[in-house]
C-alpha cells in the first residue's frame, strides 16, 4: 500500500513533470483505492460464499453421520487399511488398528478396522466411532464453528491474494511507464547528444 500510495506526489505541479509521472500517479491512486476498497469486498465476498457452502456441507454432515459405539474385537490383521483420524495423526505411534464390530443405523451389525489408541486397543474395549447412513466409518461431522473458521480463512486468503495481485499490476504499468520514460530519453539524447558541450549550440 506504502508502495502505491509514492507516486501520489507527481501530481504536483512543476515544470519538470512529464505525462508519465502523471500516468503513475494516477495507477498509484487506482491501486490505493483498489487495496483499500476492493480487496477487503474481495475477501467478505468470497468469505460470504465459502460460508454459505461450508455451513450447508456441515448441515448434511450431521444429519447424515451417527453417533456409534464400536467394541474392539482383537488386533486387525497385518496389512488392513484403518480409518484415518486426522485429529489423531499427530500420535500414530500411540495408536494401533485393531478389528472392531458396532451398530449400523438400520440395526445390522459391522465389522472394520480402525486406529485405536492403545490403552483402549483390547478386546471389548468401547470407542466412540462416526458412521453414515449405511453404517460405514466415517470422520467426524464438521461443525458450524469450524466451517465458518474455513470460511474466515477462505476470506482473508482471497483478500491476500486480489492485494497482491493489485501490487503487481502496479508494479507492471509502473515498469512499463518508466521503460518508455527511458526510451522517450535515449531519443531526446540521439537528437541533442552530438551537439552537446559545444559553442553556439542549443537555445
Amino acid at each position: 500500500m506504502l508502495a502505491a500510495a509514492g507516486g501520489l506526489w507527481r501530481w504536483r505541479r512543476n515544470p519538470l513533470r512529464r505525462a508519465t509521472d502523471l500516468a503513475e500517479a494516477w495507477v498509484a491512486f487506482l491501486a490505493l483505492l483498489l487495496l483499500c476498497l476492493g480487496t477487503p469486498l474481495v475477501g467478505w465476498l468470497v468469505g460470504t460464499a465459502a460460508d454459505a457452502a461450508l455451513q450447508i456441507s456441515a448441515r448434511v454432515q450431521q444429519e447424515r453421520r451417527h453417533t456409534a459405539v464400536a467394541r474392539v474385537v482383537g488386533p486387525a490383521p497385518p496389512g488392513e487399511p484403518a480409518l484415518p483420524d486426522r485429529a489423531a495423526a499427530a500420535e500414530d505411534r500411540l495408536r494401533q488398528p485393531v478389528t472392531a464390530r458396532w451398530t449400523a443405523p438400520d440395526g445390522t451389525e459391522r465389522t472394520g478396522t480402525l486406529n485405536a489408541a492403545r490403552e483402549v486397543a483390547g478386546p471389548g474395549a468401547a470407542i466412540p466411532v462416526w458412521v453414515d447412513d449405511e453404517g460405514r466409518l466415517v470422520s467426524r461431522p464438521l461443525s458450524a464453528r469450524t466451517a465458518r473458521e474455513h470460511a474466515v480463512l477462505a476470506g482473508v486468503g482471497a483478500a491476500a491474494g486480489a492485494g497482491l495481485a493489485v501490487e503487481g499490476a502496479r508494479r507492471a504499468v509502473v515498469r512499463r511507464l518508466a521503460q518508455t520514460r527511458y526510451a522517450r530519453l535515449d531519443r531526446d539524447w540521439a537528437a541533442i547528444g552530438p551537439d552537446w558541450g559545444r559553442a553556439g549550440t542549443g537555445g
